[in-house]
């Protein structure tokens, strides 16, 4: 309903203590002349793990670096269509995943740790991913990896010093952190001396430090911008002068047995209201499920989260990483409803700042992972929460601070050129052949 771009726009001064080193990337931006080898690597996870690596990416191409993605084989066509060559991997069967995936409801936030960030991707899906990485090191002999943090197979397979490394972040710094630990024990079962590997690698992530303090000792944070052109939304609905609620709860629930439940429940909150709201659910989910729709509400199975938020009022998501930094970074507030992982940390610490609210089960979040919107109420407090957050000014403008803050910092391109000049570009290092 209106735009954003005045909120990053304005005087952009930061909260936190630290300073970018503007002076030093801008250096390094006339250093690093030559064509550099990017490999990015992803495991399991879809769009909410390889979308932290697109700005990096894209401004490697921009600077005429060879780039190439290496992941699971159901990520290729996410990766084709953002422009970039595409090496897929092997990834553990669904039969594996999907216990794992089901138990992450019922099992306690520990057991989900161990769980997730051990067996799933420390042990299953680095032990698939292995044997294509290896083989990609010496087809291809990348001299800059940027991995997501939930990919390990990269850091296993290459001898340590070969290659600059750096872990691009998805969740809360001190989450990423847990997350290396849990999965410690699985990580040196493969190769010893990969956790101080991890540990010691540069950590980049567009979380403000006010929000997300980093134990990483090489912490560099980096401007989370929008692209360049935003496409309008199409005239979905018969007025567009009203508030747009945009309600995602991510790529992963939709393949969860209670997905048509927490969708239901989502649309039940907001029916009524004099919004107009655009459900996203994943292209695994069909929407006929859902049955009728109220007359206020869109659904589609997904849609380009930059061109949403350039016009959204309020996000009701569940907490990911992914859609609430895409949304602090606008400007744009939040309703929380925290289901596993990182989201109940994530939607904490947001709704402290002020920039958003959080609604969960009266069940003690510390004990349970449970849906937290299959509750008799919940659609009721939902509803409460996302009037409050429209009618009070202060969500916003609580979000812009955290937008301003997050402008601040050094550009995807700087930060890759500060990279980049610790790589052999005097010398390449010629490809093996096969």
């Amino acid at each position: 309903m209106r735009s954003r771009q005045h909120l990053v726009d304005q005087e952009a001064v930061t909260d936190a203590g630290e300073v970018p080193d503007e002076v030093g990337l801008r250096a390094a931006t006339s250093v690093a002349s030559g064509s550099v080898r990017v490999l990015a690597a992803c495991s399991l996870g879809g769009a909410g793990h390889f979308n932290p690596l697109v700005p990096f990416l894209e401004a490697a191409q921009r600077r005429g670096d060879e780039t190439l993605v290496i992941g699971p084989p159901a990520m290729g066509e996410l990766v084709t269509a953002s422009g970039f060559a595409f090496q897929p991997g092997a990834e553990p069967s669904e039969a594996d995943i999907a216990p794992i995936r089901e138990k992450f409801l019922v099992v306690s936030r520990a057991e989900a740790l161990v769980l997730g960030n051990r067996e799933l991707f420390g042990r299953l899906a680095a032990t698939a991913m292995l044997p294509s990485m290896q083989q990609t090191y010496r087809d291809w002999v990348p001299q800059l990896i940027l991995r997501e943090p939930c990919e390990y197979a990269s850091v296993i397979a290459h001898p340590p010093g070969q290659t600059v490394t750096a872990q691009v972040a998805i969740s809360l710094a001190e989450a990423e952190a847990a997350s290396i630990v849990a999965a410690g024990p699985a990580l040196e079962e493969q190769r010893r001396g990969v956790v101080d590997e991890l540990w010691a690698s540069p950590y980049l992530t567009c979380f403000p430090e006010s929000l997300d303090p980093s134990p990483f000792p090489t912490t560099i944070r980096y401007c989370h911008s929008a692209r360049a052109s935003l496409r309008p939304l199409p005239a979905w609905w018969d007025s567009a002068d009203t508030p747009l609620v945009y309600v995602s709860f991510g790529t992963v629930l939709g393949q969860m047995s209670i997905a048509a439940d927490v969708y239901r429940t989502a649309l039940a909150a907001v029916e009524g209201l004099a919004v107009r709201v655009l459900l996203t659910v994943g292209r695994a989910f069909d929407p006929a499920r859902l049955g009728s729709l109220p007359p206020n509400v869109h659904v589609e199975p997904w849609v380009d989260q930059a061109d949403v938020l350039a016009e959204a009022d309020v996000v009701v998501c569940h907490g990911g990483s992914g859609t609430v930094c895409g949304a602090l970074a606008v400007g744009v507030p939040l309703v929380m409803v925290p289901s596993f992982a990182d989201q109940f940390e994530n939607a904490r610490r947001i709704a402290d700042t002020g920039a958003g609210r959080t609604v969960e089960a009266r069940t003690a979040p510390e004990t349970t992972n449970q849906p937290h919107l299959d509750e008799e109420h919940a659609s009721r407090r939902v509803r409460v929460a996302v009037e409050e957050v429209l009618s009070n000014p202060s969500y916003q403008q609580h979000a812009g601070r955290l937008a301003r803050e997050m402008a601040a910092w050094p550009t995807a391109k700087e930060v890759l050129a500060r990279l980049s000049a610790q790589t052999n570009i005097a010398g390449p290092i010629q490809r093996k052949t096969p």
